[in-house]
């Protein structure tokens, strides 16, 4: 059977945790910061996908 090829966009964006959970960083945080609002600002921080995104990029990404 064929290797099944990864999906080079989500390559870049995605990374496992220690626990087996999927992070990934949000947009909006590489320039213009001063006119950014605390809530945009906020959106720094890596997000854990859920369950359902989770299936997802599993199916983007088959070795991760």
């Amino acid at each position: 059977m064929a290797k099944l090829k990864s999906h080079s966009g989500a390559k870049k964006r995605v990374r496992k945790t220690g626990g087996g959970r999927i992070a990934l960083k949000r947009a909006s945080r590489n320039h213009l910061l001063m006119q950014k609002n605390k809530r945009q600002k906020r959106m720094s921080r890596t997000l854990v996908v859920s369950p359902t995104e989770h299936r997802s990029i599993q199916g983007l990404l088959p070795y991760l």
